[in-house]
């Protein structure tokens, strides 16, 4: 009987248990994508939770490829200092982190160089119409994952995911809805999936077989002629061929209403785990291990995905903002369910006070106080 509190390991990585945070936007980087001590202890705070495997922030690889403020970045050497401690900071408390690497694509700001994406079209997901990527433009994308993931080696982290749903480039290039490409990188699924490939192939020539290259995987867009399952079953099949280590399965893009990422009125729970089905899809066609995500609220819930329902590992995202030990109180008995309440109200802060927290869990602080 798989148990949501046993020890696994990933191509070397050992982890306490299968529970992980999903990536998550904090905005507590200075500008330049440099990350602050308030993030470092941010990270500190969450390994202390007990959290099988932490996966940091989106983190942009290239600088046209940022999308919000207080972003993280690892397009150069010059964080070294800020990242080596944040690595530190987790590993002082017993976790593991990964830090997950991504280029927004056709959804960053505009600037001298951006935005930049497979077709230059007009998408729900964009707000104005980006330049259609020469293929310099693509080899020059590639190499900078792989020069990111090599920097992440180099400073600690356990390991590096990429970024591959939510509309963001990888995103782009497999969704037939903004890949409308007659190259080698558009038309078919096996053409749609090559940029995925090439990213893939060097970021794990350049950190290495036996270090763990994961990848969060977008399966359906929910958006008319956008990315449909069989495709993204194609692709994971692709990836698991070819030795990816673990596959975590999100759905939806930043346009894609009432079935985005981060869904709201979570509140039974049948309302949770919904991206559970589309993941089981995925789960016959590849070998490799199988992470999912998705308003994962109830141990209930989560022991069942694991136990009956075959999944590896559950990624959580919102729930630890409110309660970064929410891991750490289900192991110690007290297994009542995520007191996030999928308002998505923790992200305002970030965007106005330079740091994501738990509003409905201030405003209790506040009031006992």
């Amino acid at each position: 009987m798989a148990s949501i509190f046993d020890e696994t390991t990933i191509n070397g990585m050992t982890l306490k248990n299968r529970m992980v945070r999903s990536a998550t936007w904090e905005g507590m980087c200075e500008p330049n994508g440099k990350p602050t001590q308030k993030l470092i202890e941010h990270y500190r705070n969450l390994a202390k939770g007990n959290i099988g495997l932490i996966i940091s922030g989106y983190t942009y690889v290239s600088p046209e490829g940022a999308q919000a403020p207080g972003m993280m970045g690892l397009y150069n050497d010059d964080f070294a200092t800020e990242m080596e401690a944040l690595v530190r900071a987790v590993h002082d408390e017993g976790g593991k982190i990964a830090i997950q690497l991504v280029h927004i694509g056709g959804q960053s700001p505009p600037s001298d160089n951006g935005p930049i994406a497979p077709s230059a079209i007009e998408a729900p997901i964009y707000k104005a119409i980006p330049k259609e990527m020469t293929l310099a433009d693509i080899a020059t994308v590639a190499q900078a994952f792989a020069d990111a993931a090599r920097r992440a080696k180099s400073y600690g982290f356990d390991g590096v995911q990429l970024h591959g749903a939510h509309g963001f480039l990888i995103n782009q290039f497999l969704s037939p809805l903004t890949n409308k490409r007659t190259d080698d990188y558009g038309g078919t699924v096996e053409d749609r999936c090559t940029f995925l490939m090439d990213v893939y192939k060097k970021v794990r020539e350049a950190v290495g077989d036996d270090y763990p290259v994961m990848i969060k995987l977008g399966v359906k867009d929910f958006l008319d002629g956008g990315l449909e399952v069989g495709d993204a079953v194609y692709a994971a099949r692709k990836l698991s061929m070819h030795d990816i280590d673990v596959i975590e399965v999100s759905a939806g893009t930043g346009a894609s209403g009432d079935k985005s990422a981060a869904r709201t009125k979570i509140n039974e729970p049948k309302d949770e785990a919904y991206n559970l089905d589309l993941a089981r899809k995925l789960e016959e066609a590849i070998s490799c291990p199988l992470m999912v995500v998705g308003g994962f609220r109830s141990y209930e819930v989560v022991e069942k995905a694991i136990d009956r329902r075959g999944m590896d590992y559950i990624a959580m995202s919102r729930p630890f903002i409110r309660e970064p030990g929410l891991v750490r109180r289900w192991e110690e008995g007290d297994k009542s369910k995520a007191k996030c309440i999928s308002c998505n109200g923790c992200f305002k802060p970030g965007m106005q006070e330079g740091g994501i927290y738990c509003v409905v869990e201030a405003k209790f602080r506040e009031k006992d106080s």
